[in-house]
């Protein structure tokens, strides 16, 4: 099995269960690959849950939907998916499910770097639909790097980070040609803070941050930070927290029997008056609406989703 559960409880209960990359041999970088069956139930899992690890799909069969942040993805094979640590996901009246699953963290990454710069480009747009050429390359590197895998020959570490490396390259072109929110550009060192910035607030503790907090961990003054964000992503570190906020809030509500009191707690509010307030104000909903909606559309088709900017269509 590549990965296991942590820390959940029942999974109608009180957190989003956590699974972690769990590896036969402490001594190789976290990586795994194989198909639903070889990596393990968990792969086809139809609970919401999320990963402490990068996890990209690619379906060659199949109907029904993946869900990413309650946004429904219906199935349309040959289908590339990212999942990004921390997202929420989950596979919806799946039959037929076919395909290739690679699992891996930032550890994998050392030998090319600007490989997480393009993961979190990627996240922007989860689901890509390769056509002709496109989809045929992608399925032929992906049975190479399985071929690499299983052999597991000397040096096989290097070259499955360089299949990887071409892989998430090819992504990036096809999300390029992709419908999607633009992300505007900025110099690099301002792009890096911004960057390390945004995975901050990406783990599941990041919404209960302040602005003051992340300048601490990434070791820059609030202004620097303020600037670099501005500059890379057009708006201000607040309005990102109050975003990540936004959407861990709904995870919970979504998935979780969390009381809307634990729930503002988990996202940095002490005061839960507060908070449905705020959730009302950035959502249009209240925290109690907005998960009986949620709930009451638990079995149709497209669900709620999370991020307007992001549609499933």
């Amino acid at each position: 099995m590549a990965c296991r559960e942590l820390g959940g409880r029942d999974r109608g209960g009180e957190t989003v269960p956590l699974h972690q990359l769990n590896v036969p041999d402490p001594g190789v970088l976290p990586f795994a690959m194989g198909s639903f069956d070889t990596i393990g139930p968990l792969s086809r899992a139809d609970f919401p849950h999320r990963h402490t690890f990068h996890e990209l799909v690619y379906v060659t069969a199949g109907s029904g939907a993946h869900v990413i942040d309650l946004a429904a993805w219906p199935l349309r094979p040959p289908q590339l998916c990212l999942v990004a640590p921390g997202r929420v996901h989950h596979w919806e009246r799946t039959g037929e499910l076919d395909g290739r699953v690679v699992l891996f963290d930032d550890d994998f990454l050392l030998n090319h770097p600007e490989d997480r710069e393009a993961l979190r480009r990627l996240a922007a747009r989860p689901v890509l639909r390769p056509t002709g050429d496109a989809a045929r390359a992608i399925g032929a590197l992906l049975a190479e790097m399985d071929r690499e895998y299983q052999a597991a020959a000397p040096g096989f570490i290097s070259v499955l980070q360089a299949y990887l490396h071409v892989l998430l390259v090819r992504a990036g072109r096809l999300a390029e040609d992709a419908p999607g929110p633009g992300t505007p550009g900025g110099s690099e060192r301002g792009a890096s803070v911004a960057a390390r910035f945004a995975e901050l607030l990406a783990r599941p503790e990041g919404a209960a941050r302040t602005v003051r907090d992340c300048a601490a961990l990434l070791g820059v003054s609030v202004g620097r930070l303020q600037e670099a964000v501005k500059e890379a992503t057009g708006t201000t570190p607040g309005r990102m927290i109050r975003k990540a906020q936004v959407l861990e809030a709904k995870r919970l509500l979504a998935g979780t029997a969390l009381t809307v009191g634990q729930v503002a707690r988990q996202t940095g509010f002490g005061d839960p008056a507060y908070f449905c307030r705020f959730f009302r104000r950035e959502t249009g909903s209240s925290p109690g609406d907005f998960r009986r909606t949620v709930r009451g559309n638990h079995h149709d088709r497209v669900l709620v989703s999370i991020d307007p900017a992001d549609p499933p269509a």
